[in-house]
């Protein structure tokens, strides 16, 4: 294999950076020419005016100094024109013009999908999995998930000390639209009190309830940990005629939100001061921890050696500790498990 390409596609995660360098330098040690693709799958759609906008020759001068740097140096985006066959077909057209002979996509399951597609083309590819919502269930871990847990551990500890200071509970919200993990993560390194995800249904009055009880121990300073997409397993409650009739102006429709929680919670529960903090996009761009940048380090060697050994259509991962690479198809078709005992522990003692 004469030359191979790199790309970081959907959400940006702590350690594509270092996935780079990793490739440059495993590329670099098998004198196999780089190609940097920007912008995810766009770069290879021959949308822009100058080739120079798409892609980039990588040298280790380069991206020697970018594996410390949050975000993606290549930048990321979501590109929805390759779901067309069509414009898949241009992809590979543009890889073989270009001379790139196999490619790792680094990104979440959106990702790998164009992953396969391009595999299906006759362009070898593999992938590594950056996304820091842990929700690729074939890994034990993804690129960038160790990094967010501890960006969201290190805000509850802050947060908490302004809580225990002035008795106040507090709803912190993390990332997570359908993956609980973070959250999870979050509330049992912290010692959170209540925990709220996407996988597990749940009644606002519950966890009123679990509040009053904290607060009859003495704990004022409750921690609620939530993520973003635990709004989809609410059961349903009027928010809009609870809060008007409790004083509080609230408008027909509008969303449940952590701040109209902490809002609610302060009603349901003897008009507690509650507060609420959105994490939100810190956990993204942060500096990759020691574990994200070893990982990004062992996969990036490993997918440039399956592409020289003429090995492709596979995605790479973490399991018992150890880096392995497996099917992309197989991997796909994985069925994730959530770790129902830590939740109902967290939420009970």
């Amino acid at each position: 294999m004469n030359k191979i390409g790199v790309l970081t596609s959907g959400g940006d995660a702590p350690g594509m950076n270092a996935t780079v360098m990793a490739v440059a330098k495993s590329a670099a040690y098998y004198n196999m020419p780089l190609v940097g693709i920007k912008h995810g799958y766009n770069g290879l759609l021959r949308k822009s005016s100058s080739l120079f906008d798409d892609m980039e020759e990588l040298h280790l001068d380069t991206v020697l100094d970018i594996a410390d740097r949050p975000g993606t140096y290549l930048r990321t985006a979501r590109c929805m024109e390759f779901m067309d066959p069509a414009w898949r077909q241009i992809a590979a057209d543009t890889l073989r013009a270009m001379g790139i002979e196999g490619l790792v996509v680094i990104g979440g399951d959106g990702s790998f999908h164009g992953a396969e597609y391009l595999c299906q083309l006759g362009i070898p590819c593999i992938g590594i999995p950056g996304t820091i919502d842990n929700d690729l269930p074939y890994t034990e871990m993804t690129l960038g998930y160790d990094t967010a847990v501890n960006v969201c551990v290190d805000a509850v500890r802050a947060i908490r000390a302004t809580s225990r200071s002035h008795d106040r509970p507090h709803v912190v919200e993390v990332m997570g639209r359908h993956c609980g993990d973070i959250a999870l993560t979050t509330a049992v390194s912290t010692g959170a009190e209540i925990v709220l995800v996407p996988e597990v249904e749940w009644r606002i009055e519950d966890v009123a309830k679990r509040l009053n009880q904290q607060i009859a121990k003495g704990n004022t300073r409750t921690t609620i940990v939530v993520a973003e997409g635990c709004w989809e397993s609410m059961e349903p409650f009027d928010m809009f005629t609870f809060l008007n009739s409790h004083g509080k102006k609230c408008y027909a429709g509008e969303p449940i939100s952590s701040m109209r929680l902490a809002s609610i919670l302060k009603r349901m529960c003897g008009m507690i001061e509650a507060r609420s903090t959105v994490i939100g996009y810190t956990q993204r761009g942060a500096e990759p921890t020691a574990r994200d940048s070893a990982f990004a380090f062992e996969a990036g060697n490993l997918a440039v050696r399956l592409l020289k050994d003429g090995i492709s259509n596979q995605v790479i991962g973490m399991k018992e500790g150890k880096v392995f690479y497996m099917a992309i198809d197989e991997a796909l078709q994985a069925k994730r498990s959530f770790n129902r005992y830590l939740y109902d522990l967290v939420n009970t003692i």
